[in-house]
């Protein structure tokens, strides 16, 4: 199998008022390519420290972390840089947006970093294609406040998308939403998983975790459950249920 996380024993180890506090206790994971993959639990169980250590924008106390084969437990705080822009996309619940920059502007900056050479009509068209590819293209020269939370979800998704990442992480990524807006966003991470891209999701709600195909749930630091979903929901199938978008929400 083709493993694009694998960590071993893996701890993090905080200072809380001068006294040692264990938010990741001795976890062993491995997540192979083409998996989706949601991470579950309470306020304070671990996910989320787990999630800032799988996105390299903190480093483990123990144990090691293996990213698409390479040891990344202890790299410098440039080379977790480099790491997050060639291997890493990032979806979170809060959008991150650039306020005064169009959706297509937004889409594009990654590349600024990107090592490919590319010249900016080339930009310009992959970051229109990945714009097309989460369905907000006819949007791309709005600003986020001329979009809605949805709409702005998705160039989210199309910016951690563009430098073609081995490893799709999103936080919460439909904590900000309404019921019907987090089903088509969980339908677009269907639609991508299925094309073999990798996800893995923080949530701590199961209506949101039974779009993915396999299920670890955190407690105390540990991994406490892992196991795949049965009866996985279908987003389109899903959407169908559900009663019809206004058309003046639709429009904002």
């Amino acid at each position: 199998m083709d493993a694009i996380i694998r960590l071993e024993k893996l701890d993090k180890t905080y200072k809380s008022a001068g006294e040692p506090v264990m938010a990741v206790r001795s976890v062993s994971l491995t997540v192979e390519r083409g998996e989706f993959v949601a991470i579950m639990g309470t306020s304070g169980s671990g996910k989320s420290t787990l999630m800032n250590i799988l996105g390299c924008l903190d480093r483990p106390t123990g144990g090691l972390y293996f990213l698409d084969g390479m040891d990344v437990s202890n790299l410098t705080r440039d080379e977790f840089s480099d790491i997050r822009n060639r291997k890493l996309g990032f979806v979170f619940q809060s959008f991150n947006l650039l306020s005064r920059t169009s959706a297509l502007e937004n889409v594009e900056l990654p590349m600024l970093y990107s090592r490919l050479p590319m010249t900016a009509r080339q930009k310009h068209e992959k970051a229109m294609k990945t714009l097309e590819m989460v369905g907000i293209a006819q949007r791309a020269d709005h600003t986020p406040n001329q979009l809605s939370g949805g709409q702005q979800q998705r160039v989210a998704i199309a910016r951690a998308l563009i430098n073609d990442p081995v490893l799709f992480l999103a936080d919460e990524p439909t904590g900000n939403l309404d019921t019907r807006t987090s089903v088509e966003i969980l339908g677009i991470f269907q639609r991508l998983n299925e094309q073999g891209i990798t996800i893995l999701m923080v949530t701590h709600e199961n209506d949101v975790a039974r779009f993915a195909k396999r299920v670890v749930v955190m407690r105390d630091g540990r991994s406490v459950s892992d196991r795949l979903v049965e009866n996985r929901s279908n987003a389109e199938e899903e959407l169908r249920s559900l009663p019809a978008e206004d058309p003046l929400a639709a429009a904002q």
